[in-house]
């Protein structure tokens, strides 16, 4: 049933086009929520751009906060903006910077932002300082920005290496599957599929929630059948429930008329 269909027959239920459309939105973002995570959340986003408003007026205040710039930058990179985060690291460079979170902030920026021979230098350069930083991120930046570049042999080469340093990581169990896929090894990412998947199913509570975005794809008939099911109540409750909800409600406004006994006329 497309969307389009089920607010026509919520509005003809209800009466209320708009109110129907809102609850359809309300509804999705829900089943969301519990299933693939895709749509962001609205009142994160208020707060990242906040406090990224905040921070680019604090700049123009005082232009020397490193710490703001870094900021900003990773806020900057959240919203795929890798050319704006360039532009505010770059000073912080220019006074001689060299500490692990800028140097992995300005790799992903220009990676981003396609400087990809920049932002390899500064991961292998990150790499000597201190491999292990972060627990792997640096081999998870190299990974993923080289398998969103269709290099996918040196995604794997990179995502193995991250996985050797976080063993338990569903995200890169499954972007090593889709290196795999991409080098026609469908057997190799089948595996590492189940992996991530067995992964989740074993993490603690709050683990699962970080890594259930990478969990549903390793495993996308599990949310698939969660919305069949959704969309199958929700379609007999439109079919069946509705109707008979509104026939009574019709029932009530117009069919029913109070009369008191008192004032019946007495008998001759």
């Amino acid at each position: 049933m497309s969307n389009w269909l089920m607010w026509m027959i919520l509005a003809r239920l209800t009466g209320s086009p708009i109110g129907s459309a809102v609850a359809l939105l309300v509804f999705w973002f829900v089943v969301d929520r519990f299933t693939l995570g895709v749509l962001p959340d609205p009142l994160r986003v208020i707060m990242r751009w906040r406090r990224q408003e905040q921070l680019e007026q604090g700049l123009l205040h005082n232009p020397h906060d490193g710490r703001a710039r870094l900021e900003l930058a990773q806020l900057y990179v959240a919203r795929g903006r890798g050319k704006a985060a360039v532009d505010v690291l770059r000073p912080t460079f220019d006074n001689g910077a060299d500490d692990l979170q800028s140097v992995c902030a300005m790799a992903e920026a220009c990676l981003q932002a396609g400087f990809v021979e920049q932002g390899e230098k500064l991961l292998a350069h990150a790499e000597d300082r201190d491999a292990g930083f972060r627990v792997g991120e640096i081999f998870l930046l190299r990974g993923k920005y080289r398998l969103a570049r269709g290099d996918s042999a040196g995604a794997k080469t990179a995502l193995e290496g991250f996985i050797k340093l976080r063993s338990g990581t569903v995200q890169g169990r499954v972007l090593l599957a889709r290196a795999n896929e991409g080098l026609k090894d469908d057997a190799t990412a089948a595996l590492l599929k189940d992996e991530a998947w067995a992964e989740f199913v074993a993490a603690p509570r709050f683990q699962r929630r970080v890594e259930r975005f990478w969990a549903w794809r390793a495993r996308p008939s599990r949310p698939a059948s969660y919305l069949l099911i959704i969309v199958l109540v929700f379609g007999f409750f439109v079919a069946v429930v509705a109707p008979q909800v509104r026939s009574w409600s019709k029932t009530q406004r117009s069919g029913d008329v109070y009369t008191d006994p008192g004032l019946d006329e007495p008998e001759e």
